[in-house]
């Protein structure tokens, strides 16, 4: 077993971690707690937490690329990612699967170079297909079954940063993050 600072996982899923080159990202229910808020004259908040912010940006710098690919189509979205340097940012998707194909092949990388981050039974035949698929842990139930990783954290209160976290401390990046709240 491996020891991080969210608890225990296996030899095997650390390997995996210590190869990634790509971490691909739903966003409702992983970099939010999944709630939408819709106001009265129609328009729709989103809660981010500054700690996946700046994780994003410490595997960045590392040169760990960031990729989203979400079923929702939402300006909030696009404003929060491309402020955090994503460039790869794909809304609006149904079937997330060819999605993912087409940009492993885009950015010439292998399924066990991919990283993949979800909640729901929508993100499972990507999770299922990547290299390392992550669940956070109020994940639906076939997720929780079908992820290599399980997260400790919640969707929207930092899941995202524990996953970072995880690929800064395999290249021994841990202790050096430095940087400004995101």
């Amino acid at each position: 077993m491996f020891t991080t600072p969210y608890g225990l996982i296996s030899n095997e899923n650390h390997q995996r971690a210590t190869k990634i080159k790509l971490l691909i990202c739903d966003v409702d229910g992983v970099f939010s707690d999944g709630r939408i808020y819709l106001g009265n004259e129609g328009e729709e908040l989103k809660a981010f937490h500054t700690k996946d912010g700046f994780g994003m940006k410490a595997i960045m710098q590392m040169g760990i690329e960031i990729a989203i690919i979400t079923g929702r189509k939402s300006n909030i979205v696009e404003n929060r990612m491309q402020a955090l340097g994503v460039t790869h940012i794909m809304q609006g998707v149904e079937d997330k699967l060819s999605c993912y194909q087409s940009l492993i092949n885009k950015l010439k990388l292998n399924e066990h170079e991919v990283a993949y981050i979800g909640d729901d039974v929508v993100d499972l035949p990507v999770i299922e297909a990547c290299g390392l698929g992550i669940a956070v842990a109020d994940a639906h139930p076939l997720v929780l079954q079908g992820a290599d990783l399980i997260t400790t954290t919640q969707g929207g209160f930092g899941a995202v940063r524990e996953i970072c976290d995880l690929f800064l401390q395999c290249h021994n990046q841990l202790d050096n993050t430095q940087g400004k709240s995101q």
